[in-house]
């Protein structure tokens, strides 16, 4: 009786993405994830993070039936992975749901029913006495009937022809399969396993750093020195990089694309380095007994100037991103350049409050996953083409219609009006009525279960 939401469930899964593309089938089976970890963990669900998991896998399952765009069906397999993960342990950090998830989605049935052997031997003695016994009332009963069959088909002509005439051909071997494999994967994430020892550590590992032993002054003092020089130096260095810069920014008057480009570009692997560098040396320093040195100030003063520095280095990049938008428009890799700032930023601010905190290296690492999971659960909520299609079309003052038209079917609809409200040439407006057409007929064409917001709007 257990088993049997697992084969409901099972059954659903091949209706719903047997031969099926992505649509309202990704956000039915959220569902059924969720009432399938609910009835198996019914605790878990006591929880209020647990709660919030679960509705932010709705949403990201909602925004892929509303846009279907690769960005939220990446955000919702992540935060598949992540809910069953953080059923497992709730209050594990997001990585080690990220590794129990995927780890119970794959091997979550062996490790149940393999892994703790020695803990209770008796149990899975009989399980493989069952196992074995099954094998022996199936398999042999099939085999000798497959045998004796050959034999009499041979031996009378009336029961060859009798046999010939059984047709098998509404067995669909594919559909099982599928099937099978929504059982095991269903199977798997019914009772979440977890991950040791990584898990344990996780659990047992503080955000906060401790004293080590007893603090030697004289070498701290040597330690605190050299940090102070060093970081120092990069400092006057990135302040006259941010002067020349800046400089450079104002002055010029040179408009191409092709100009700020590579001025974002170099901007951003100048800003990568920077960061690496900026978080390598402050984790170095600030690893152990220095934080506890009571003569540290002014290099904790220093480390500050240095991460302000820093911020001003991405508003600066951020200020050439937004020109660069202004004048030709959005693009997904604008976009990622704004994204990858917002991250540098949230970065640097926790970079600051563990030197000031006192923080661990799992803190920054904690805080910082986390907030990059976040960030892309709330990116794949955005219909990006369609955004991107409304400001360019309105808003910049040169765009690359080209560029438009090659995005996904999401900012169909828009360039349809644009082009029935304003002249262009023959090509583009052959283009957007191709592209349309095609849109409209994969629409018309969509079973059930592929089903998605747009097949609602021709009606």
């Amino acid at each position: 009786m257990k088993n049997i939401p697992l084969l409901i469930g099972a059954i659903l899964f091949s209706t719903l993405f047997y031969r099926q593309g992505i649509g309202l089938n990704l956000s039915l089976f959220s569902l059924l994830t969720i009432c399938i970890l609910f009835i198996y963990n019914k605790t878990a669900f006591t929880k209020k993070s647990t709660i919030l998991f679960s509705t932010v896998f709705l949403i990201t399952a909602g925004a892929v039936f509303i846009y279907k765009s690769n960005l939220s069906i990446i955000a919702n397999v992540a935060t598949f992975i992540t809910l069953i993960g953080h059923v497992t342990e709730q209050k594990s950090s997001v990585y080690i749901n990220w590794i129990n998830g995927l780890y119970s989605s794959i091997a979550g049935y062996f490790h149940r029913n393999f892994n703790d052997i020695e803990k209770d031997k008796k149990v899975v003695l009989k399980r493989k006495i069952d196992y074995l016994h099954l094998i022996k009332i199936i398999g042999i009963p099939l085999v000798t009937l497959v045998i004796f069959i050959s034999l009499y088909k041979n031996g009378n002509p009336l029961f060859s022809d009798l046999i010939s005439k059984i047709d098998f051909s509404f067995i669909n071997m594919q559909w099982l399969l599928v099937t099978t494999l929504g059982y095991y994967l269903l199977n798997n994430i019914s009772k979440p396993v977890r991950v040791d020892p990584a898990t344990t550590h996780d659990l047992n590992t503080l955000n906060s750093l401790e004293k080590r032993g007893e603090i030697e002054i004289e070498q701290l003092k040597k330690e605190n020195q050299l940090g102070f020089i060093l970081i120092a130096l990069l400092n006057v260095l990135i302040l006259l990089f941010l002067i020349t810069d800046i400089t450079y920014l104002v002055s010029t008057t040179d408009l191409r694309a092709s100009v700020f480009s590579n001025q974002v570009h170099n901007g951003i692997n100048t800003l990568i380095a920077s960061i690496i560098i900026a978080i390598i040396i402050i984790l170095y320093f600030f690893r152990g007994n220095l934080n506890f040195y009571k003569n540290n100030k002014n290099l904790k003063t220093v480390a500050y100037i240095w991460i302000i520095l820093n911020i001003i280095l991405v508003i600066n990049i951020a200020i050439k991103d937004y020109q660069y938008i202004y004048y030709f428009g959005f693009t997904y890799k604008r976009i990622g350049v704004l994204v990858y700032l917002l991250l540098t930023i949230i970065g640097l601010f926790t970079t600051t409050i563990k030197v000031k905190q006192i923080k661990n290296f799992w803190y920054l690492f904690r805080v910082n996953t986390l907030t990059a999971f976040t960030i892309l659960i709330i990116t794949s909520t955005i219909n990006w083409d369609n955004y991107i299609t409304y400001y360019n079309l309105n808003h910049a003052k040169s765009m690359d219609f080209d560029y438009l038209i090659n995005l996904s079917d999401n900012n169909t609809f828009l360039l349809k009006d644009y082009i029935d409200k304003n002249n262009l040439n023959v090509e583009k407006e052959l283009a957007v009525e191709r592209k349309h057409k095609e849109y409209l007929l994969e629409l018309e064409n969509n079973k059930w279960q592929e089903i998605q917001y747009d097949n609602f709007k021709i009606k």
